[in-house]
């Protein structure tokens, strides 16, 4: 008896210290990987309080002291006026940007929870058809869409640039394979007894138990968004300044030769940058939230 407790001692001594092991690599691997992800903003941040100079010269980690001086010449400087106002980029970019995560994650959802809830004939081969869209990349309708707002007459308007995010084919395949292993039918068929209306269940009882699912898209679908260079500057023809979003006055202060000072241009994409770090911030609470909620098994 005795013997038997040593060797289960033993293996029980030997399971905690693989246990410790397994624990202290896993801990050294994502400090590593934090660090990887959140250098490069780091060295953004102080490259903006730094000189052009001092940046020229390397990589510092210690915060410089002209940041005063990059605000000044940002935002006093006439030339930088003609090409950068942080103001009004951030009101252009925040409309299209708002609007659209608000529709990709809604029509989204209720995509998904069609497909997912309802049985009709043709339910496998939509949702077919949804991935095949998918897989199409925006650079190859790109000429047809915009010859398309040509007819229309909908260049130099941000409809164009809103109205395209209903339909989210990756989202909608994200959302549904979220309900597949989060959303019971159970709850649908309750809700039906007690005389709840089909949309008021989707927005009543699906969308509060998406909202971890609903969290996460609308982190990816505002960051698209809001750095999406592309598809504006091909819809924004005449290239209006009061027009232009964030991404594009970023693009002209850093194609433009009249602009040396790189502690200033760090410091316009850092302004850039601000508004994605703070609806992170908000939303990480629900993906937590999620997380946490898909480890708890019934």
């Amino acid at each position: 008896m005795s013997k038997m407790k040593a060797v289960y001692g033993e293996d029980k001594g030997s399971y905690t210290a693989k246990l410790r092991t397994k624990s202290m690599i896993l801990t050294i691997w994502f400090i590593f990987l934090t660090i990887v992800c959140l250098l490069p903003m780091y060295i953004l941040i102080i490259n903006a309080t730094r000189s052009s100079t001092e940046i020229a010269n390397g990589i510092s980690f210690i915060p410089g002291t002209n940041l005063f001086k990059n605000i000044k010449k940002l935002f006093g400087d006439v030339n930088y006026n003609t090409v950068f106002n942080v103001w009004i980029g951030y009101r252009n970019s925040f409309f299209i940007t708002a609007f659209s995560t608000i529709f990709t994650v809604f029509f989204s959802a209720m995509t998904a929870y069609g497909i997912h809830v309802y049985d009709f004939k043709l339910k496998e081969i939509s949702y077919t058809v949804i991935l095949l869209v998918m897989m199409v990349p925006m650079q190859v309708t790109s000429a047809g869409f915009v010859a398309f707002m040509l007819k229309l007459k909908l260049t130099d308007t941000y409809w164009p640039l809103i109205l395209p995010a209903i339909a989210a084919p990756a989202v909608v395949y994200f959302m549904r394979s979220y309900m597949k292993s989060s959303f019971p039918l159970d709850i649908v068929e309750a809700a039906r007894i007690d005389g709840c209306s089909e949309f008021r269940t989707f927005v009543s009882i699906a969308i509060p138990m998406m909202k971890p699912a609903i969290a996460v898209q609308a982190i990816f679908a505002f960051i698209a968004s809001w750095n999406n260079f592309y598809t504006p500057n091909m819809i924004l023809i005449s290239s209006k300044f009061k027009q232009k979003t964030l991404p594009m006055m970023i693009s002209a202060v850093q194609a433009s030769d009249k602009f040396t000072d790189y502690g200033a241009i760090y410091l316009a994409i850092a302004l850039s940058i601000l508004p994605i770090v703070i609806i992170y911030i908000i939303l990480s609470k629900f993906i937590i939230a999620g997380v946490a909620l898909g480890g708890v098994k019934e």
